[in-house]
């Protein structure tokens, strides 16, 4: 993948929904937040307005389609500059879609969706193919740009900017409206922040 040491991407994990609160897979279901979500989204919004944030004027923004996203994008005050876009979509739990993983387990022993894709959903390699190109776009673009988006897929897209494969992101937890930070240390892509939540407390 192409790079551009200027680029910085911050991720922003949607707030809480009644089915990230019970561990569901939430793929394609589009389902609101709780005022819970809303209110946490509403402490992100004011703490990338304040210092060292500043409000990102000049950042590019861009936000899953989904309305969980694209709520705590709108209540973080960030709804009028950005650009819904389909590549931050949540992954396609297919037939696993709305199950917490004890229900996946009893179906598929040893089922891994890092590993093993989801069935009628998406592949890991379609995930990979699908995150690179928001990793390649991000790099594009250069200087700041945010992503409201969803859990297993920002986590993807950290692993795939590290350059590491994809089933790296089964080991960094992410967290309802946490705020991490991808840029460059020694000419090489990095983590500056993940999965700070700090403005919820």
């Amino acid at each position: 993948m192409s790079s551009s040491p200027a680029a910085r991407v911050l991720l922003v994990r949607h707030g809480q929904t009644a089915w990230s609160r019970s561990g569901q897979h939430t793929g394609r279901t589009d389902i609101p937040l709780l005022d819970d979500g809303r209110r946490d989204a509403a402490l992100l919004g004011k703490r990338l307005r304040e210092e060292p944030f500043a409000g990102l004027t000049d950042a590019v923004v861009r936000t899953s389609p989904l309305a969980r996203a694209a709520e705590t994008c709108e209540v973080a005050g960030f709804g009028g500059r950005a650009e819904p876009w389909n590549a931050l979509m949540e992954w396609d739990y297919g037939e696993y879609e709305g199950l917490t993983p004890a229900e996946i387990q009893e179906r598929e022993p040893g089922w891994f969706l890092w590993r093993d894709g989801a069935p009628g959903g998406e592949s890991v390699a379609e995930m990979t193919e699908r995150v690179d190109s928001v990793v390649e776009w991000a790099r594009a673009v250069g200087g700041t740009v945010v992503l409201f988006a969803h859990g297993h897929v920002l986590r993807a897209v950290c692993a795939r900017w590290l350059g590491e494969p994809l089933d790296f992101g089964a080991r960094i937890r992410l967290a309802p409206a946490s705020l991490s930070v991808l840029d460059w240390a020694y000419g090489r892509p990095a983590i500056e922040t993940w999965n700070d939540s700090s403005h919820l407390f």
